[in-house]
């Protein structure tokens, strides 16, 4: 068997170098780079770590994603601490800031300021400006936020008592009621709200029975008034849920979060009578919106993503001023791809044309269809005299079609269509390999806290970013789709 020193001091450093070297080549032949960046602190050792992802296109405009660095980050987190780390990660990978298009990053003062003093664009976190609205939005309303303060009361009984657990098992089994645990919430996370209301409103027949019994000893009880609250609740925390999981996606781009607002925004100004008593706290989500995603139409790097990504247009009012960001980046672009080779930009070919089907199956569907009907009428094409040639044909010409069914891939179309669309294509890659949220540090951080543990808890900086270095990236070198793993028996040779 080899040693620990063996794995340690050799074998683990050579597969890093390997796995490091295929990193290098990958980052090294994309044309634009885009990065979502975190900060990490450790619960069972004195290890902060900064986050470094890197996100771009594929030559079969195929999304790819790699961590670069999980840097130990010892100095305070000041914005000038933070940039110069920056600086050195991003010349440890020989990457050129104009190479960068974008990085996100969460909503903290010094993450923005420290972007701004690295000369790059930045974005804030979608993920978590929603919980900023959503948690808001919870406690504008002092009916629903006292539910579900006696909810959690109710939850942590559950959980802390073993008779009172066995009791709620016991009278589910006789109400035939699907067996679900009870969930306790974490209140840095708002979608744990919505699933602690869930859980609670699916025992609500076991737990009704269960505080009817003399010997319950709950700490808090709901009244009929409280469980309708939460029902009521817990319908309009649904769109933010939904949202949440689909820009939390690894195919999520920038693309996602104009038409995720306008959803929003159109979801809750529509009055319904199934959200009477809840309208203070709808009132307060729908002011929360407005003015945190007051930016995202005006934001070329939304609008343009919004643009290009042909399953969406931005609405008819901001039309114009997308499609003259298009333009100049299109024309940037055609500018850049004429340094790099010498055949003139002809008129496109035919393109294989957007699929149409049936909307998204989501609760949101028919506001997404309404919103698209809109724009797609708005974004009808110029007449022939209106048309230019070069490059610009082609930005009428895919603003002609009628956008893509919302369940087909943006990437599959670029893909099917780069060839009659050349310079489009380039821009849409540019465009599109930007995430919207920060959710891929975040899982990268998940990892860290399974290798750094408490009874790991004296393992090096270095040592920790090899192994989450390779944990991550390892089947990027192997050839495997993300998720896989090496079967049980099969040999893995790093190097000769």
């Amino acid at each position: 068997m080899p040693s620990r020193h063996y794995i340690v001091e050799k074998a683990i450093p050579q597969m890093h170098k390997e796995v490091r070297k295929c990193i290098a080549e990958h980052v090294e032949s994309a044309n634009t780079l885009s990065f979502t960046t975190d900060i990490w602190s450790s619960d069972h050792c004195p290890l902060s770590f900064l986050s470094l992802t890197a996100h771009w296109i594929g030559p079969d405009f195929t999304p790819k994603r790699a961590v670069l660095h999980a840097r130990d980050f010892r100095s305070s987190h000041t914005a000038d601490a933070i940039t110069n780390a920056m600086q050195e990660m991003l010349r440890e990978w020989t990457i050129d800031t104009k190479k960068v298009h974008v990085i996100l990053r969460d909503n903290a003062a010094n993450m923005k300021k420290a972007m701004d003093q690295l000369g790059v664009a930045s974005l804030g976190c979608f993920a978590h400006t929603l919980q900023l609205i959503v948690h808001d939005g919870l406690l504008s309303q002092r009916a629903v936020s006292d539910a579900v303060a006696n909810e959690r009361k109710i939850v942590g009984h559950s959980k802390h008592s073993p008779k009172a657990y066995s009791a709620l098992e016991d009278l589910k089994e006789e109400l035939n009621i699907e067996p679900k645990r009870l969930q306790q919430d974490v209140q840095t996370r708002w979608s744990s709200t919505k699933y602690m209301i869930d859980s609670l409103i699916h025992s609500k027949r076991a737990l009704q029975t269960y505080a009817s019994e003399g010997s319950s000893n709950l700490p808090a009880t709901l009244t009929g008034n409280q469980w309708g609250l939460l029902e009521k609740t817990a319908a309009v925390l649904k769109p933010f849920q939904e949202l949440t999981t689909e820009v939390s996606a690894s195919s999520a781009t920038a693309a996602d979060v104009i038409p995720s607002v306008r959803v929003l925004t159109r979801f809750l100004s529509n009055q319904s009578e199934a959200h009477l008593g809840i309208q203070t706290m709808k009132a307060t989500l729908l002011g929360a919106v407005r003015i945190r995603f007051s930016h995202v139409e005006s934001e070329p790097l939304y609008a343009v993503a919004t643009l290009l990504d042909p399953r969406f247009f931005t609405n008819a009012d901001n039309l114009e001023h997308a499609k003259e960001a298009v333009t100049a980046e299109v024309v940037k672009m055609e500018e850049e791809l004429k340094k790099t080779s010498d055949e003139a930009v002809s008129q496109p070919a035919k393109k294989i044309p957007r699929r149409e089907g049936a909307s998204t199956s989501s609760s949101l569907g028919s506001i997404f269809d309404e919103i698209l009907e809109e724009s797609s009428a708005a974004a009808a094409g110029p007449s022939e005299q209106q048309i230019t040639p070069g490059a610009l044909v082609q930005v009428e010409s895919y603003l002609s079609e009628a956008p893509l069914d919302c369940k087909n891939s943006p990437f599959h179309y670029w893909r099917d269509n780069q060839a009659q669309l050349p310079i489009l294509a380039a821009t849409a890659a540019k465009f599109l390999c930007a995430p919207c949220t920060i959710v891929e540090s975040e899982r990268l951080f998940s990892t860290a806290s399974i290798i750094i543990d408490e009874h790991r808890s004296r393992l090096t900086a270095d040592h920790a970013e090899m192994l989450i270095f390779l944990k991550k990236n390892l089947h990027i070198m192997l050839g495997l789709q993300k998720g896989e793993s090496v079967e049980m028996g099969e040999s893995v040779e790093i190097g000769e």
